[in-house]
């Protein structure tokens, strides 16, 4: 794995009155936010499981807050397909089913996420959660990634938004998404760290929304 570069500057975490103040605006939203969304979600959840003759939401372990393992929850976008076994997802992968595509372009397939927020497990902003694997390999100061709750939505999800485009330019999806695309975003959420504020996070969001 390669690490970041040594000009990264260092991220230890959040103060406590920073973590409060996050903590705080994460349970009021999230808690709204289902309240406001919970229909969509439950069709979302019927269409998929129609869509993909399976539970409609899609549940994986994801490495969490000081490398605790929890459950992500999504709508479910694809399904099994013979001899195509792999985390990287690419554009026109064969695996994303047509509703699929609908629900990963609006979003919609994250709204169970807010489940995950209000439960702890997961912030509005921040990394997203990586599968096993690519958190363990953090070194040094790339674990203070790991002192914070990983996010929907963040500063390296909006720089990689057509991170699947990107990777379907590629020989090795595999190979440049550990090489080139983690080492960055790692260096990208140790920034975010360091710089953290309550309305950078309000602006993540709005920018994730309407963009």
């Amino acid at each position: 794995m390669t690490t970041c570069e040594s000009s990264v500057s260092s991220a230890t975490g959040l103060r406590a009155f920073q973590a409060f103040q996050k903590r705080t605006f994460d349970l009021v939203f999230s808690a709204l936010g289902l309240l406001a969304a919970w229909w969509l979600i439950v069709l979302a959840w019927v269409a998929a499981s129609i869509d993909t003759r399976s539970n409609g939401f899609f549940i994986q372990k994801r490495v969490g807050r000081n490398g605790r393992i929890f459950q992500v929850v999504k709508v479910k976008t694809m399904r099994p397909v013979a001899s195509f076994d792999t985390t990287v997802t690419r554009r026109g992968d064969p695996r994303i089913t047509t509703l699929g595509t609908f629900f990963r372009r609006t979003k919609i397939d994250e709204l169970p996420q807010l489940w995950n927020v209000l439960l702890g497990d997961m912030s509005f902003v921040g990394p997203r959660p990586d599968v096993p694997g690519f958190a363990d390999q953090l070194q040094g100061e790339e674990r203070a990634m790991l002192s914070i709750r990983p996010g929907i939505t963040g500063p390296a999800t909006l720089k990689y938004r057509n991170e699947e485009e990107i990777l379907a330019t590629q020989a090795n999806p595999e190979v440049y998404n550990r090489d080139v695309i983690w080492p960055d975003k790692v260096r990208i959420n140790l920034d975010y760290i360091r710089d953290w504020s309550l309305r950078l996070d309000i602006q993540y969001i709005f920018q994730t929304v309407f963009h």
